[in-house]
């Protein structure tokens, strides 16, 4: 069955889903230990969350870049993941949702959320037909998402290594078992519109 071009999917639960973060072991080490993110961490930052795992292999390079070495899975509420859709502005004009050019600035500097769609990748990180969902949160969506949306942190470094090491030596069926199950999000039709699902 061929994917649909921008589908939201991410491992879930009835209540939760697990989106993917990476930083090095100074921002990682604490969050793990606290449960959320805690300093270091800066809430005044932009935090962007990726629910596919193989695109978030494709950005930190299976663990391998400069402050991108520690892996995070973060579980967090389904009410929550779905309010930062509802909050949200693409992060690039679309004449589907604004009527001009004009009313995206606008939209965009409302909104604390930023969704962007980019190409989902393979085992080989190679660029698929359909889009993978990037969530970038501010303001108020930041303090949201460590005080109250989160429902644990798990360190899935050791996986990406080992599905790296499985490919490395070609074993492909290996390595894609090993893979997080991602499947589609139910999505109330309001929030598909906003972020332009097709």
């Amino acid at each position: 069955m061929t994917a649909a071009p921008r589908e939201v999917r991410a491992k879930q639960s009835a209540d939760t889903l697990t989106v993917y973060q990476a930083y090095g072991p100074a921002i990682a080490e604490p969050a793990l230990r606290a449960g959320t993110f805690v300093a270091p961490f800066k809430r005044e930052r932009m935090t962007w969350i990726k629910p596919s795992f193989l695109w978030m292999m494709y950005r930190c390079g299976w663990a391998e870049k400069p402050g991108q070495e520690r892996v995070l899975a973060v579980e967090i509420t389904r009410q929550g993941f779905e309010w930062a859709l509802r909050h949200s502005c693409l992060s690039h004009h679309d004449s589907r949702l604004h009527a001009t050019r004009d009313d995206w600035p606008a939209a965009k500097k409302a909104g604390p959320v930023r969704v962007q769609w980019d190409p989902e990748r393979d085992m080989a990180l190679r660029p698929l037909a359909h889009r993978a969902i990037q969530i970038g949160l501010s303001g108020p969506a930041v303090g949201c998402y460590v005080g109250e949306w989160i429902r644990g942190i798990e360190d899935v470094t050791p996986l990406a290594r080992e599905v790296r090491s499985l490919l490395r030596e070609k074993r492909r069926e290996e390595a894609a078992a090993l893979l997080p199950r991602e499947e589609v999000c139910p999505l109330p039709d309001d929030i598909r519109t906003r972020i332009g699902t097709t």
